[in-house]
């Protein structure tokens, strides 16, 4: 089969592991999903990171001389460093030589860099990160916004988000009529402050989303939702303690499992469920988080992403791509426009 024509930045210098894991993800995801992968970095650590017999049809080296550490105020470092890696990757996008972009580096620099090269999508105030959950129903996620981008957001911001998340579900999930909730203190209308009441009207006023009340922080994992939206504050504490009780509740059955000749016969019995358990509840089965409302498909990955981690987000991001995530978000906020003017 020949390539599809996608092209994926990289940056290769961004993340715990890097570029080491970065690049083994990569070439993982240019020989297994069809795509060509941009390597943007120092070009002798990317080199001497690939395997001899590279496909090089498939994979490109894209020198950056600059990186932006994790200690780095991030839109200073963004704009004191042009050369960065991350930025060389959004500059691909943004010249059209790449289809989408994907960092495990700082995240606040990622959303700095695709904030001032590639710019909002029009019609949008904020651009807020998606992330994936797991629910109790099996393949049926749910999608959180904002988890980060966005500390204190106004009720528009929320309705937006919402438009954006069902857009993501709708075509990249497959959900015909995403289920739209608001995430608040109780599931009565009346509940939650000033910023919840009037962004619950404005959710409950959109033509374009299927909104069907409050939910609570129960909710969330329910399956009763597909979108939920929040301001990244509390976004961004719900996705670290959700990582948090995955890695917690893993622990406990690895050391709850029966010891000796009995925990093995256990184990190996066990084996194909408690793979699906780690399956539906690591972060690393999605790879990344989707910085929704920039000019470009933007994914931004955890810290310390590792292959598996690396080669999951290059597939959403194929995904997203593929399902045309960001001229859909275009056109629905032309009607949206339409409609408010």
């Amino acid at each position: 089969m020949g390539l599809t024509g996608i092209r994926i930045a990289i940056d290769a210098m961004g993340g715990d592991h890097a570029p080491g894991e970065i690049v083994t993800g990569a070439l993982r995801a240019s020989e297994e999903l069809d795509v060509k992968v941009l390597l943007v970095g120092d070009p002798q650590k990317i080199a001497a990171a690939l395997p001899p017999k590279t496909n090089l049809e498939r994979v490109e080296i894209v020198s950056a001389s600059e990186a932006i550490a994790m200690d780095e105020e991030p839109l200073n470092a963004v704009r004191r460093k042009p050369k960065a890696s991350i930025n060389v990757a959004m500059d691909l996008v943004k010249q059209q030589q790449a289809d989408a972009v994907f960092s495990a580096g700082h995240s606040g620099a990622a959303m700095a860099s695709a904030l001032l090269r590639l710019g909002r999508l029009p019609g949008i105030d904020r651009p807020a990160i998606a992330t994936v959950f797991p629910t109790v129903k099996p393949g049926k996620p749910v999608i959180v916004l904002d988890v980060g981008a966005n500390v204190d957001c106004r009720p528009k911001f929320l309705e937006q988000f919402a438009v954006m998340g069902s857009t993501y579900s709708q075509y990249v999930l497959g959900v015909s009529k995403p289920q739209v909730g608001l995430l608040n203190i109780g599931e009565e209308d009346t509940k939650g402050n000033e910023v919840a009441l009037r962004a619950h009207q404005l959710l409950r006023e959109n033509s374009q989303i299927n909104f069907i009340g409050n939910a609570e922080g129960r909710d969330v994992l329910s399956g009763n939702f597909d979108v939920i939206v929040c301001d990244g504050f509390v976004g961004n504490v719900l996705l670290k303690f959700a990582e948090a009780v995955g890695e917690v509740i893993l622990q406990i059955l690895r050391e709850e499992l029966p010891q000796g000749l009995q925990g093995k016969i256990g184990t190996a019995i066990l084996k194909p469920n408690l793979k699906r358990v780690k399956q539906r509840m690591d972060h690393a089965e999605h790879g990344g988080a989707l910085l929704l409302g920039v000019a470009g498909v933007c994914f931004i990955g955890h810290g310390s992403s590792q292959a598996a981690s690396i080669f999951n987000a290059i597939r959403t991001a194929k995904e997203a791509v593929d399902n045309q995530v960001l001229q859909r978000l275009k056109s629905q906020y032309k009607i949206l426009q339409q409609e408010t003017s």
